[in-house]
């Protein structure tokens, strides 16, 4: 038996991924850009039976936060594990056990966490020698927003037109700091993936969204190059509006901000007027991220602090295995 253990931290999206292009693939219909977190790390251990645990009639075992999961999640880890195999010429199965800190289905990317690391850990227990642009490629079959969880830092994912050129790598940027609001830390009703193909399929905004988008990453990734902070926060406040609003123009509509999430919206903007800057943005969720200068974090983490449970957050490290992570039994 071969055992690995891999660590990765979630991404916020400031230029937002939402659609795919290709279902099969996970193709997004639009490249996007995040900052990876340096809180609420996901630890996955694998480990590979050689022997009794291959053929075709075995099982994986998926546990996740010390309760083992025999139903969808199993589904999904077992799908993509079966990439993996395919990648290592092997049918032996495996025993995943994941301790996630990020509340998950929260709208705050526990999937990229989660996938990034099983990634990480799978690649390594099943043999595969992967640099970060394939190990990138991988978790993205598991995750689309797991594809910037790889490298970390500030992350551009390029939409690409097939599988090898669908990857992330790490751009430069300004220095940045997060802070995350947690208003609701119970999973959503309607899943990420639900609601896209929900947007995809019926809001008339949709196709505005994925024009608008491309053109929207163009100027981000220019000021990034500038290390121009102000105009970064300033793009990252708008996509994220737009993005709501081209799911809430779903049928039957989808709305993930709640009045608690939209005064957050107003407090950043106060903040804003008083001259610090700060600009607020969600993934599929309620709760709210702002995005701020290092040196304001202090300040803009106590003016939100009665508004939900508050964390700061710097800019995090990629995935990456952990010390003496890779072992062989008998």
């Amino acid at each position: 038996m071969t055992t690995a253990t891999a660590r990765a931290h979630p991404n916020i999206a400031l230029v937002k991924y939402w659609g795919k292009a290709d279902e099969r693939l996970a193709l997004p219909a639009t490249g996007s850009l995040s900052m990876t977190l340096d809180v609420f790390p996901t630890t996955t251990t694998v480990t590979v039976d050689d022997g009794a645990g291959a053929g075709r009639e075995a099982r994986d075992r998926f546990v996740l936060d010390g309760r083992v999961d025999d139903g969808a999640q199993l589904e999904r880890v077992t799908r993509f594990l079966d990439l993996v195999r395919e990648l290592a010429g092997t049918d032996a199965r495996a025993s995943v056990v994941s301790q996630n800190t990020v509340p998950t289905g929260a709208g705050l990317a526990s999937s990229a966490s989660g996938f990034a690391a099983l990634a990480t850990a799978a690649a390594a227990a099943y043999g595969l020698d992967l640099d970060v642009a394939a190990l990138s490629r991988l978790a993205r079959r598991g995750s689309g927003s797991a594809t910037r969880s790889i490298p970390g830092g500030v992350a551009v994912w390029h939409a690409g037109h097939d599988d090898v050129t669908s990857f992330a790598e790490s751009v430069e940027a300004p220095p940045m700091a997060m802070v995350v609001v947690t208003i609701d830390a119970a999973e959503k009703a309607v899943s990420s993936r639900e609601a896209m193909r929900r947007t995809i399929a019926t809001s008339p905004f949709y196709p505005a969204w994925v024009t608008s988008t491309a053109a929207t990453l163009d100027a981000m990734t220019a000021a990034c190059a500038a290390g121009d902070f102000t105009r970064v926060g300033e793009i990252t406040e708008s996509n994220a509006l737009r993005m709501h609003a081209t799911i809430q123009g779903a049928e039957p509509p989808i709305r993930y901000l709640t009045a608690r999430s939209v005064a957050v919206f107003d407090a950043v903007a106060a903040l804003r007027a008083s001259g610090v800057e700060a600009y607020a943005t969600a993934d599929a969720g309620p709760n709210v991220v702002v995005l701020t200068r290092p040196e304001d974090r202090d300040r803009v983490t106590g003016a939100l602090a009665d508004l939900g449970t508050v964390i700061a957050s710097g800019t995090g490290p990629g995935s990456h295995l952990l010390p003496d992570a890779v072992a062989a039994t008998a």
